[in-house]
């Protein structure tokens, strides 16, 4: 029993003496090693230019590392890249530096080429490159610390003119749902369009090209007033320009990429669809409001032709077939009977050869005899595999194709 007491009272003892030994003999940290190495750009921030490639430069430079004995030689390595790419094997530009050499230039071309090419950067978006330096050591007694120093630069790409669209929207709080996506037209695939109604307040046309957003804005970057009916000249940039839409109602957006020109039509300027003033033989006067066609072919009206027909978003006037392909000679009407008003090649009665991917002129009329006056009596011959045609009746053209 005296032999436990004795352990207990001594325990603590050995703990204490253990705890004086630790506190004597802790393990020291390293001496940090002190760097030398101090790097600097040439600028800070760059901007390329298409005529400045060849000429300028982006120079960076860096004085030694620390002194060591003759046993040791020391090298440097330089890496580029862009900041968050980490100097990846994939993206990085490296240089093994050789001895007494303490700069690293770049052309401004091969930074424009790096950034197209290797890094594939988004264009027209400002990037920051990435550079370090970093010394090392072999040969002697020890392992040294390398040395390490990194700089940043902004660059500022050259300005591409952007006016292209994987996808087009409209957008704002003028948009029912806020967003709505817009196609091309059927007759020009350079041409988006959009029917609808829109509510007072902001309209935008973001566009989506190749992972990146931009907006087609007007111009003069003015869309507070919207040039109800007229052509506007846009150009496309990052940052949105808002159109004013005041009133309620029903609008037509064309937005003609080629031309590079939006129209915004209320219904104020709206465009109408054609009408035209015919005779029936037997219910006399007729006028008709035009917003199907019909197709003649040999001796008889094709009576479902006029699903292949579709107005055009851009206008009610451009009429599009597009359905089964056929050849031989033909007409359109606006009702599917001898009598309507045609829409055809030519007023004397005669038959006219269409070739594919020409524009010919457009006659309307219903007259059916007579020099100048007899539409109904004159025909187009299209040739075989003709599965695609534009009646353009605002501008009184046709076109066909084989798609």
């Amino acid at each position: 029993m005296k032999k436990v007491k004795y352990l207990y009272k001594t325990l603590p003892l050995l703990f204490a003496i253990l705890c004086l030994n630790a506190c004597i003999y802790e393990i020291q940290d390293i001496d940090k090693v002190k760097e030398h190495i101090e790097l600097t750009a040439s600028a800070t921030d760059i901007a390329l230019d298409e005529n400045n490639l060849t000429t300028g430069m982006l120079t960076f430079t860096w004085t030694e590392a620390r002194q060591m004995s003759s046993e040791y030689i020391v090298s440097y390595t330089t890496k580029l890249d862009i900041v968050g790419n980490n100097f990846g094997t994939s993206t990085v530009i490296l240089n093994y530096e050789d001895e007494g050499v303490f700069s690293r230039s770049f052309t401004f071309e091969q930074l424009h080429n790096w950034a197209n090419d290797k890094w594939k950067l988004p264009i027209n978006r400002v990037f920051t490159l990435e550079f370090r330096v970093t010394a090392e050591w072999e040969g002697g007694p020890t392992f040294e610390t390398p040395e390490v120093r990194t700089v940043t630069v902004d660059v500022q790409p050259i300005k591409v003119v952007v006016f292209d669209a994987d996808k087009m929207f409209i957008a704002g709080n003028a948009v029912p749902g806020s967003k709505i996506e817009i196609n091309k037209t059927l007759e020009n695939a350079s041409q988006y369009a959009w029917f609808g109604n829109l509510n007072p307040g902001e309209l935008q046309i973001p566009v989506e090209l190749e992972g990146m957003t931009y907006y087609i804005i007007p111009e003069d970057e003015d869309g507070s007033t919207l040039q109800d009916g007229i052509a506007e000249n846009v150009k496309m940039e990052e940052n949105p320009v808002s159109w004013n839409i005041a009133t309620a109602g029903e609008y037509r957006i064309v937005i003609n990429m080629e031309a590079k020109v939006v129209t915004i039509y209320s219904s104020a300027t709206a465009l109408q669809p054609a009408v035209v003033n015919w005779t029936h033989p037997i219910n006399g006067a007729q006028q008709t409001t035009v917003t199907q066609l019909w197709r003649y072919k040999a001796w008889e009206w094709v009576t479902d032709s006029n699903q292949y027909f579709s107005q055009s978003l851009a206008d009610p006037q451009i009429f599009v077939y597009s359905g089964p392909a056929f050849s031989g000679t033909t007409k359109f009407g606006v009702a599917a009977h001898n009598n309507s008003y045609v829409y055809t090649n030519g007023n004397n009665g005669a038959t006219v050869v269409a070739a594919l991917n020409t524009v010919y002129t457009l006659y309307g009329g219903n007259g059916g005899s007579g020099a100048g006056t007899n539409e109904r009596n004159s025909y187009i011959n299209f040739t075989p595999a003709t599965n695609f045609i534009v009646i353009n009746i605002r501008n009184m053209t046709f076109s066909a194709e084989s798609h």
